[in-house]
């Protein structure tokens, strides 16, 4: 047996970020042109793709910008179509876009605060996949990432009851994808993440200070990881993969 099947050559091949500007999601663009992918970069804030895109440009790698709510429906399916048209191809989805409220506990989270954290972090990945599978099942062949969370496992306090909820339900959709999509090639992964030093934690209620931030896993930790899963064979599906920092909080508090 060759030892090279079991790491795929990404050069040539096409991947699609959301919340691509910062954290998790331009670790993860940066990782995959740094492979050789083409890198399509999405995001609500155009100067922070920009910043990707430089990132990506400065190590000689390709990538496009292409900014999106992942709210609006209509408008991710009409990206991934341009997509397609463009590259006759998407080999790979990283779903990355993700907020959360300060005001997150039960006493004091309102209606317009569950709406924004459900319909980015849950109807946001859905309204992404339903326009990514099309154009996989063409192919018969292509991964999708979905970011979850340590949250969408397990319940604490920490993340609040709409991060919670959308994240479990994140969970529970990616795998749904694999029981109705494995027969035309199609792999679904929930990346779940411990505590990550990323802008998030700007919304958190108690300050993280410096000396947390170091201790927690960094944004690069899960670029590597995201490269890691786009590199296995197609033959593997890891359905989930959680990771959390060795210093990790819901274990030494």
């Amino acid at each position: 047996m060759n030892s090279t099947d079991a790491v795929r050559d990404l050069k040539g091949k096409v991947a699609w970020i959301t919340g691509a500007g910062t954290g998790i999601g331009q670790a993860a663009a940066i990782a995959l042109a740094n492979a050789g992918m083409t890198v399509v970069l999405s995001g609500r804030r155009e100067s922070a793709l920009e910043e990707t895109a430089n990132i990506i440009r400065t190590n000689g790698g390709k990538s496009v910008l292409e900014p999106l709510d992942v709210s609006d429906a209509e408008a991710a399916e009409k990206l991934v179509q341009r997509i397609y048209k463009r590259f006759d191809r998407l080999d790979i989805a990283v779903l990355s876009a993700g907020i959360n409220v300060k005001n997150r506990a039960w006493t004091d989270v309102d209606t317009k605060a569950w709406d924004a954290v459900v319909d980015i972090n849950l109807n946001g990945a859905f309204y992404c996949c339903k326009a990514i599978l099309p154009v996989m099942r063409k192919q018969k062949s292509g991964l999708i990432i979905n970011v979850a969370s340590w949250a969408g496992v397990r319940v604490s306090k920490l993340s609040g009851a709409a991060y919670t909820a959308a994240k479990h339900g994140m969970v529970a959709m990616s795998e749904s994808i694999n029981v109705e999509e494995a027969k035309n090639g199609i792999r679904s992964c929930a990346l779940c993440p411990g505590e990550v030093a990323t802008p998030l934690l700007n919304d958190r209620p108690v300050t993280v200070t410096e000396e947390q931030k170091a201790a927690m896993l960094q944004a690069e930790d899960l670029g590597e990881t995201v490269l890691f899963l786009a590199r296995m064979n197609e033959r593997v599906c890891v359905n989930q993969l959680i990771i959390g920092p060795t210093a990790n909080r819901a274990y030494i508090g």
